[in-house]
């Protein structure tokens, strides 16, 4: 196989404040239903519900979800879509909590064999639990958790099943053993 160049991307998480973002690197050849499934162990999710991609108009994803007018995400790859440093497309995962994602094309570097990709080379803050609600569910349950006097610090502590959450956490280690994991099992690169 042909070395493929290296993009480097930086996922953040639309509207959060303080800002939650990863940022990878991937190679080229890598598509859309790859790096689908990436973001989702970049960022902790759980591939539990449906997403999109979308970029300058066009939507992509899982044929599975038979959505209306989306391209089959695993038939374009970053070089395919033609996708430059500076571009930026959008990512929106479960679409009733809306997690949207910008995702911004940072560099594209030459090919080069010592990385393995794909990697998470830094990353910024947790990733909000699934189903609290999207950015606005999740800013209640950091602020209920952090005041026991907060009239939903009970619920959100309860439905935690009595795990501390820390907000400023990342296992980069954890979520690259996980990239290595899954891509090597598969038998591919991304």
């Amino acid at each position: 196989m042909m070395p493929q160049e290296i993009y480097q991307l930086k996922i953040g998480l639309r509207g959060a404040k303080p800002p939650i973002w990863r940022r990878v690197a991937v190679t080229a050849d890598t598509t859309l239903g790859a790096l689908h499934m990436i973001i989702q162990c970049a960022m902790g999710w759980t591939n539990s519900h449906l997403h999109m991609f979308n970029m300058g108009g066009r939507d992509f994803s899982d044929p599975i979800f038979e959505l209306d007018d989306a391209e089959n995400e695993n038939l374009y790859s970053l070089k395919k879509l033609g996708l430059e440093a500076g571009n930026t497309f959008f990512y929106e995962y479960d679409f009733g909590d809306s997690w949207s994602h910008a995702i911004v094309v940072e560099k594209v570097l030459p090919p080069d064999p010592k990385l393995i990709t794909p990697v998470c080379l830094t990353a910024k803050m947790a990733c909000p639990p699934e189903d609290v609600g999207g950015i606005w569910g999740y800013e209640e349950f950091v602020e209920a958790l952090a005041n026991p006097g907060h009239e939903s610090h009970q619920m959100f502590t309860e439905w935690l099943g009595g795990k501390k959450w820390d907000a400023t956490f990342v296992d980069l280690e954890g979520i690259n053993k996980l990239l290595q994991k899954l891509f090597k099992s598969k038998g591919k690169r991304a």
